[in-house]
């Protein structure tokens, strides 16, 4: 097993913290770093993609959990995969694909891990009919801090702490996970333009149920009568008859395809108000006004930025942060005056996407509740936006809202307890668990959890 002390940092690039990193590459060993961890305790990671300090644990121990990625079992019968918790969404596509099974939830990015999406407990554009993807986990094994594997089920106290816990009730060994069946890799496509944000809310409210994936990338930069301008995406998976006599030949192939990476060191600035302008404002126009029924991949589909290797560099050295928050239904108001005071604000955002959620997942910590959920990456460096987003923190904690942890990286931890009204019977299960306080992290001792 081995170890050495790195520089380690989430997506966004910001705030990295040294830590001894230690690589399991069995269950017993994974057992021996949690027992081995030290006065500062440890934390699971898996592939990185956290966009904050989820996965950091300055001075102590980061188990990288990527040498557990054996699938164990597939019941291509009924659409169930057990597999270690440093398995991929991508490498489940690659398998389970062929087969007719697609994974039950994505998020924007398929280099996730399955012990990453129970930690996060990640939601894609689907949360609106399917919910987040703890929701179709039938069972996990979790190592706790004394050594021990328990197995847990849903509806389980610590099965629902574990769900969005973010790696803090324990290590995630293997899951069970229910799949959803697919007839072919490709997504029916239907693409529309909404000329401002009630055109558009007003669109996803009286037709998203027609819909089992549904995302709106939305301009942050415009003004005045084209506020909210969007482009809105949604799809299906497409059925065998609506392939084309040549595609029907290998009807389940996944090719995801890849573009060259950006340099190591892009210039600062390179992404400012005036660049990222004129693509929001190329990008709304070369959308369709409305196409129904394209083809598309579904890496193009779900993941588009993932063609692009460390597509994270091109915010600079400075890295990027994103923020994303969620208001119930009946707060449309709080919505609008935020999406106002980011154009006012001239954030430059070029990756911003509005969506839906649905009924609300039974993770204490869990971040989807009913309601819209708005997620934008801003440039670190920007003059001033500490405190416009902690601003925007307290007109969505006043709504009932609240901001998602597996992005976040500068929240403030006396507004965490107002946006999850579960994290006291949280913090009390930890205690009770692990009263030595083993698992950490830079976002845990950050915000109390």
């Amino acid at each position: 097993m081995s170890a050495e002390t790195v520089s380690v940092s989430g997506w966004g690039r910001t705030a990295p913290t040294s830590a001894r990193i230690v690589r399991p590459r069995t269950y017993e060993e994974a057992a021996e770093a949690v027992l081995g961890c030290g006065a500062r305790g440890g934390i699971a990671r898996g592939l990185g993609r956290a966009y904050g300090d989820a996965a950091q644990n300055a001075g102590g121990a980061v188990l990288d959990m990527t040498g557990l990625d054996r699938i164990r079992t597939i019941d291509a019968q009924s659409g169930t995969v057990v597999c270690d918790a440093g398995v991929s969404l991508h490498r489940l596509m690659e398998v389970l694909l062929p087969l007719g099974w697609f994974v039950p939830v994505t998020p924007g990015t398929r280099y996730v891990t399955v012990g990453g999406a129970i930690g996060a407990d990640i939601h894609g554009k689907n949360h609106h009919v399917s919910g987040s993807f703890a929701r179709h986990v039938t069972a996990l094994d979790l190592l706790s801090a004394d050594g021990a594997v328990r197995t847990l089920r849903r509806g389980e106290p610590l099965f629902d702490a574990t769900a969005g816990g973010m790696g803090l009730t324990g290590v995630v060994l293997r899951a069970s996970v229910q799949l959803l069946p697919v007839e072919t890799s490709l997504m029916s496509v239907d693409t529309e333009r909404a000329a401002d944000l009630d055109d558009l809310m007003s669109r996803l409210a009286e037709t998203d149920h027609r819909y089992r994936y549904s995302v709106a990338w939305i301009d942050l930069l415009a003004r005045g009568s084209a506020l909210g301008r969007s482009v809105l995406t949604r799809g299906e998976h497409a059925p065998l008859d609506a392939l084309p006599d040549r595609a029907r030949r290998d009807p389940l192939a996944f090719r995801p395809g890849t573009l060259p990476a950006p340099p190591a060191f892009v210039p600062e600035g390179l992404l400012g108000r005036t660049t990222v302008g004129l693509f929001n404002k190329l990008w709304y126009r070369k959308a369709p006004r409305s196409r129904s029924g394209e083809l598309q991949r579904i890496s193009t589909f779900f993941h588009p930025l993932d063609g692009v290797p460390h597509w994270n560099r091109i915010y600079g050295r400075g890295g990027f942060v994103q923020y994303q928050f969620v208001v119930g239904y009946g707060a449309e108001g709080t919505l609008h005056r935020i999406v106002r005071r980011i154009s006012e604000r001239r954030c430059p955002s070029f990756l911003a996407v509005l969506k839906r959620f649905g009924s609300a997942d039974p993770g204490w910590l869990s971040f989807p509740v009913p309601g819209w959920t708005l997620a934008l990456d801003i440039p670190a460096g920007l003059p001033g936006l500490g405190g416009f987003l902690d601003e925007l923190d307290e007109e969505v904690a006043a709504a009932g809202g609240r901001v998602y942890l597996a992005k976040d990286s500068r929240l403030r931890p006396e507004l965490v307890g107002e946006m999850y009204p579960d994290l006291g019977r949280f913090r009390a299960l930890r205690a009770e668990l692990d009263p030595r306080g083993v698992f950490t992290s830079d976002l845990a001792r950050r915000l109390a959890l």
